[in-house]
């Protein structure tokens, strides 16, 4: 996610006119350590994630923090190709920026699902020059971050266990997109309606990203996709962003009550998108393609809800399909996110994913 400042709106009825280029002040070189040090952090609590997601607890072992590493890294690598693919977007078209904060967040033991981060952004430093840039810059990150997020899912999905559906497990079901069922087809020749995955960390990872790529191209604010709407919209976008908030509440009420969360956070970084300087200049040919492709792209990665308790059929007899995890020397299973029910350690229901 890319921030710029807020400045005052030209006025509509001003017919164009040459705009000269501002003054830009050459930006004071400051030292990388906060950034370096909010990696580590971030790096440290998604590994935390992902350990006690397989029953480890390295605040008495630490040696054991080693099984989160294939989840940690898999995630981060995820977003630092979505941040930088803003940054350098922001370095070509010469618009001062910082480098990416990543933001640690707290591993939350089970029955809670969180990723062990609360994302990552650069800050933008003065007005973008126009509505060009605005696109590359915030179209840049999105596309970067599924470049990696979605093979990572397909690979996680390889590398997963995929037994029959007897029945579903203890734990519960990961919202789904058009994009990950096209990916579970292309990986495991189902669409995974008729069996259970226990979901490798890898694939747990490039789902999170998944979620990411998603939750930042909704069309509000300067998220990415607020973005890439006012880029190709102009000032339309406050329309589209307020149809926005109110699928989002909508969704709150119907699907699930994780959207209240952002529609609290729509609220806080504000509907609208401030102007850019030369905002009277539309997008044209090969970047108003990409911006319905990138509209696209958000349609295909949409998840309605991001989890919920799976159902339980009514048979006493059924058979209860799980998969334990078994580890030679107690820490990452070799090739298995083996967790099946919600009450088992941390990210069991993404372990117990069941399609």
């Amino acid at each position: 996610m890319s921030q710029s400042p807020l400045p005052y709106p030209p006025s509509p009825w001003q017919p164009p006119r040459p705009i000269e280029a501002p003054q830009r002040r050459r930006a004071a070189r400051r030292s990388p350590i906060v950034h370096i040090l909010l990696f580590v952090a971030t790096f440290f609590t998604t590994s935390l994630t992902g350990a006690f997601a397989l029953g480890v607890n390295p605040l008495v072992d630490p040696w054991s923090l080693r099984a989160g590493f294939s989840y940690s890294t898999t995630l981060m690598i995820i977003m630092l190709f979505h941040e930088f693919g803003h940054y350098f977007l922001a370095v070509f078209h010469r618009v001062g920026t910082t480098l990416p904060f990543f933001l640690p967040g707290p591993p939350l033991p089970p029955p809670f699902l969180a990723p062990g981060t609360f994302g990552a952004f650069i800050r933008i430093r003065e007005l973008l020059p126009s509505r060009r840039a605005l696109f590359d810059i915030g179209a840049a990150g999105p596309w970067a971050g599924l470049l990696i997020a979605a093979p990572a899912f397909y690979i996680g999905l390889r590398l997963s266990d995929v037994r029959p559906q007897v029945l579903a497990p203890a734990g519960g079901v990961l919202g789904e997109s058009l994009m990950m069922k096209g990916l579970t087809w292309l990986a495991l020749g189902t669409t995974g309606d008729n069996v259970t995955i226990t979901l490798h960390p890898i694939g747990v990872a490039g789902w999170w990203g998944l979620v990411i790529t998603m939750l930042n191209l909704m069309p509000i604010g300067q998220l990415d996709g607020g973005h890439v709407v006012y880029a190709m919209f102009g000032r339309r976008h406050r329309w589209i962003a307020r149809g926005a908030v109110f699928l989002v509440a909508a969704l709150a009420v119907f699907s699930s009550g994780t959207w209240a969360v952002w529609v609290l956070i729509a609220m806080i970084i504000g509907v609208d998108h401030p102007p850019t300087v030369e905002d009277f200049v539309p997008l044209q040919g090969w970047r108003r393609l990409g911006g319905w492709l990138t509209i696209l792209m958000f349609f295909l990665v949409f998840m309605p809800g991001l989890a919920h308790d799976s159902a339980q059929p009514d048979e006493p007899d059924a058979q209860r399909v799980e998969v334990r995890a078994e580890s030679p020397d107690g820490g990452w299973p070799a090739t298995m996110w083996r967790q099946t029910t919600w009450s088992e350690p941390l990210l069991s229901r993404v372990g117990g994913w069941k399609r």
